[in-house]
């Protein structure tokens, strides 16, 4: 989850705008802690693991 989604529950405005301390410390944390994989849409990880079985399955195919 991208913290741009995520709402504050100290001043009720939106993690990412960063207006209260809370906030700025969650976004600077969530920033942090982010994998290389959050940035992909879920289609785009979709596409990856398709080409990722298709290269599976050719190398089963070649070794038979």
């Amino acid at each position: 989850m991208t913290y741009d989604r995520l709402v504050c529950a100290n001043c009720a405005a939106p993690v990412s705008e960063g207006r209260c301390p809370v906030c700025r410390a969650n976004r600077e944390r969530l920033q942090q802690e982010s994998n290389p994989f959050s940035g992909l849409n879920p289609m785009a990880l979709i596409a990856l693991l398709a080409v990722l079985v298709a290269a599976v399955a050719l190398l089963a195919q070649q070794t038979v």
